[in-house]
């Protein structure tokens, strides 16, 4: 995931989006992935390790095909199915992995909603786990090791996000733009900014910025090694139905034909494009099982480094 040098400034979001969409499911979905292979995030001689940074992402679905078109049809990604389970797949564009995908049904009787599972780079999952539980999260899955994928936690924040932890053993990827439909951003949102970004903090290291606001919410950058990795975004004061979750953002060329493409192949809009006040353009969307994740042009010309 390449979301490095992103412009900070316009990457809060709007009082945006997905009100009670949160992630149930995943620790089952950790659980079973053990009787597989994972293939590696990375193919090369040359190791790199980005500790604090966004290095992979994981779906979530009731309908693995439904969700293989989708995104097909929207961010032209190839899929791979994993020999051993047909229902985890990885999605590829160019032949380089972008995302995981696995088919899960949710049982009879229980609430959970389809979603993208956020993966931290890190180096030490054993010590990252004993960090976060003593600074109030919660483990749902984990600390487990994957031949060739490296180890990996999934924890609940001290606000309820989901997220996961990851060991990568064949590195993680480098740090360069995203090209189109490739993962560029990501936020979480969240009711405590303040007590979310000195967690994360003392989990990765990060230094903590925090933006200018116009909404009276606090609006936190996430950075290190002179990037920004992740914004950190207080929900509405009103927002008390919203579960806090993270959220990723894909580049693409176009938000305004994205959002119409989405909505062709089954999606929904959940936040209407709209330009921030960088003057690019971003909006998020359900995909056909009702998994939300965002949209955003991004010029090669913006700029690369963490703020100062």
């Amino acid at each position: 995931m390449n979301n490095c040098g992103i412009r900070y400034q316009a990457l809060y979001l709007l009082a945006l989006c997905a009100a009670g969409l949160w992630l149930t499911a995943w620790p089952a979905a950790g659980a079973s992935l053990s009787s597989f292979t994972l293939p590696p995030l990375t193919h090369g001689q040359k190791a790199e390790h980005h500790v604090g940074k966004v290095v992979w992402v994981e779906l979530i679905t009731p309908d693995l095909a439904r969700a293989e078109a989708f995104y097909t049809g929207l961010l032209n990604w190839s899929f791979e199915k994993i020999p051993g389970d047909p229902n985890y797949a990885v999605a590829t564009l160019d032949g380089q992995p972008v995302a995981g995908l696995y088919q899960k049904s949710v049982p009879a009787g229980q609430s959970g909603q389809p979603a993208w599972l956020t993966f931290i780079g890190a180096r030490d999952v054993d010590a990252i786990k004993q960090r976060a539980v003593a600074h109030g999260a919660k483990v749902l899955s984990g600390p487990k090791t994957y031949p060739q994928r490296g180890r990996q936690v999934i924890f609940a924040d001290p606000d309820g996000a989901v997220f996961a932890a990851l060991a990568s053993s064949s590195g993680d990827p480098p740090d360069y733009l995203a090209a189109p439909g490739e993962w560029i951003w990501s936020s979480i949102l969240v009711h405590d900014a303040d007590h979310e970004a000195a967690f994360y903090q003392t989990l990765f290291g990060y230094d903590v910025y925090e933006l200018s606001s116009t909404d009276s919410r606090e609006h936190l950058i996430l950075s290190n090694d002179e990037y920004a990795r992740a914004g950190v975004n207080e929900l509405p004061s009103d927002a008390v139905r919203r579960h806090p979750h993270w959220l990723n953002f894909v580049r693409v060329v176009n938000v305004s034909e994205a959002a119409t493409k989405a909505t062709a192949l089954g999606g929904k809009v959940l936040v209407e494009p709209h330009v921030d006040r960088h003057g690019g353009e971003l909006a998020v969307i359900a995909d056909p099982s009702g998994a939300p994740f965002g949209v955003m042009e991004w010029s090669d010309s913006d700029s690369q480094q963490e703020p100062k």
